[in-house]
């Protein structure tokens, strides 16, 4: 990467972060910039002090009480002055990098949260929460020393300045200097670029197979893959490890020369500026000041090096989070439903693949009426999941249409995901439901267990509910769908944890309280495909027969095929 293009991506990089943020960044330069205008005149007290009261005291044996009170006065008002420039500047600094981090983490979340559901289906969670959290503060890291940067800029012109008054060849050998610690600087900078890139990908990879390593632990220690897992992140640890050693070795060095090049010029000035004095072209006073003024500018442009250091990071993790800002949000598929003025479902020649491959769905046309009851019944990979996401506007049809209700439809997923909240707080998901309706949905999911908990609704059931079996949890999300009155209740094999007793009493349940609800149900157990008022059967993708249980049981031999299969299966589990 040129150095031109390098600029002109800081420029913009440093001008978005500071869109909102102008005014308290102002702030933090003008601290900076007291700061330095008061140590360029801390250098020109020092020349003060040696010359008009060390140096006579110590040649005549006496100085003027006056004399003393005003340097002194001077030094201790200027130190205090610092003292503020320098409290102002951490302090609006800080504000301004937090302000910003804050800013971009919210626009971060904001973005996911607007994106729809098959946009997060291809993301990777730990990649997806690196972006909103490392990234957002990496963009920023180089907000932090920039305040300081600009005043180090005020002061090596201040410095320059007042070196060339003071005495032009020492002044002259000591500017010189100033270009050779900036081109370490750049150097430095450029050379460091590419593992900082490194390590922040490789960092957000790593967070992303941590996550899904956790999230799946229980596959992972089941089937013993521990070793295999503990590889997999070894291998990216170790990228990003390399990733960072190698910007550290280059910084070693780069510490090393910054630290041994101003040393060596110091002493350089010394001597020379010995001789000066010796000629009685400088005075003690003005040899002190100048080199006090030189050695004082060795930290701050220490933080020029910091600042350029900090800038390859900020670009990375800001690429980063502009790859995921930039990219347009998706229609959302629940746009693509069409709506009814009734509760029934009507599908027509619907239509999905995934990608443009092998069709789920093909021409999928059925109409169930308003509170019917209609199980979906069909072998693994006919395609009844993906029929009740298309309803519930998951994702959207290739073609076809489907009409809802204005209200739409609740889905219960057959894997119930609930939140390490409490179970009131899993009912509610933020909504203000009154208790008559949450009691009356724990009742009618037959979840009355919950009050049977140590702290009944207000219990903690810990991350994805691990303190519930996995019948409690399908009744709990039931009870989450149930409290919002829904037009259509679309279930997904919702009741497969359950015994057939249970099962039997919340299929007769929602059949009793949902009168005006229509439910659709993936179901695979003949139990409960019979207490359904009809069933629509699926084979590849495509409606083999739609009606009752016990006629498809007469006329549709792989239908009954099928349920006798479901049957053996079930029995040979019990």
């Amino acid at each position: 990467m040129d150095e031109g293009n390098r600029l002109r991506q800081a420029t913009r990089l440093i001008r978005a972060l500071l869109r909102h943020q102008k005014r308290t960044f102002v702030i933090a330069c003008t601290g900076a910039a007291v700061f330095a205008a008061c140590t360029v005149a801390s250098a020109i007290v020092v020349r003060w002090m040696i010359d008009d009261v060390i140096t006579p005291r110590f040649r005549d044996g006496h100085v003027g009480a006056g004399t003393v009170a005003m340097v002194l006065g001077t030094l201790i008002l200027l130190g205090f002055v610092r003292a503020v420039g320098v409290v102002v500047r951490r302090t609006w600094a800080g504000r301004t990098a937090w302000g910003v981090t804050e800013r971009l983490s919210a626009q971060v979340i904001d973005r996911l949260a607007a994106q729809p559901v098959p946009w997060h289906r291809r993301q990777t969670t730990g990649d997806l929460i690196t972006r909103a959290g490392v990234d957002a503060e990496a963009s920023t890291a180089v907000l932090q020393p920039l305040p300081f940067a600009s005043g180090v800029v005020v002061l090596v012109f201040l410095s320059s300045a007042w070196l060339m008054v003071t005495d032009i060849p020492l002044g002259i050998a000591a500017v010189c200097v100033f270009p050779l610690l900036i081109a370490l600087n750049v150097g430095y900078q450029r050379k460091v670029d590419r593992f900082y890139h490194s390590a922040q990908n490789e960092l957000g990879r790593l967070s992303s197979a941590v996550h899904e390593s956790f999230e799946g632990v229980v596959v992972v220690k089941s089937f013993g893959a521990e070793h295999r897992e503990t590889e997999r992140l070894a291998v990216i640890a170790e990228r990003l490890r390399e990733a960072r050693l190698g910007a550290v070795r280059l910084r070693s060095t780069f510490e090393a020369l910054l630290d041994g090049v101003p040393s060596v010029v110091n002493i350089a000035l010394l001597m020379a500026g010995a001789f000066r004095v010796r000629s009685g072209a400088m005075s003690v006073g003005e040899l002190t000041s100048f080199i006090y003024l030189f050695t004082l500018l060795v930290f701050p442009l220490r933080l020029i090096g910091f600042t350029l250091s900090e800038l390859p990071h900020s670009l990375a993790g800001w690429g980063r989070i502009r790859s995921l800002l930039d990219q347009p949000v998706e229609a959302d598929p629940i746009g693509s439903l069409l709506r009814g003025t009734d509760n029934g479902v009507h599908v027509r020649d619907l239509h999905y693949s995934h990608d443009g491959e092998r069709e789920v769905l093909s021409g999928v046309t059925a109409e169930i009426p308003s509170g019917r009851t209609v199980a979906v019944v069909g072998a693994t990979g006919s395609g009844k999941t993906t029929l009740l996401h298309l309803i519930a506007g998951i994702i959207a049809p290739t073609e076809g249409s489907v009409t809802v209700p204005e209200r739409g439809a609740e889905i219960v997923f057959q894997e119930a995901f609930l939140l390490a909240g409490t179970v009131l707080d899993n009912i509610n998901l933020g909504a203000d439901v009154p208790s008559d309706a949450v009691e009356l949905a724990l009742q009618v999911a037959e979840a009355g267990f919950v009050h049977q908990l140590p702290q009944g609704l207000d219990t903690e059931i810990g991350e994805r509910g691990v303190g519930l079996s996995g019948g409690q949890r399908q009744r709990l999300a039931l009870t989450r769908a149930l409290v919002r009155r829904p037009a259509v209740l679309l279930l997904d094999d919702t009741t497969s944890a359950l015994d057939p007793t249970t099962e039997a009493r919340v299929i007769a349940n929602l059949r009793a309280a949902l009168t005006s609800t229509t439910v659709v149900a993936v179901a695979s157990r003949p139990s409960t495909i019979a207490l359904a008022d009809d069933v629509l059967y699926l084979v590849d993708g495509q409606v083999v027969a739609h009606g009752l249980h016990d006629e498809l049981m007469a006329s549709v031999p792989s239908y009954r095929e099928l349920i006798e299969a479901f049957e053996h299966d079930r029995e040979s589990h019990d």
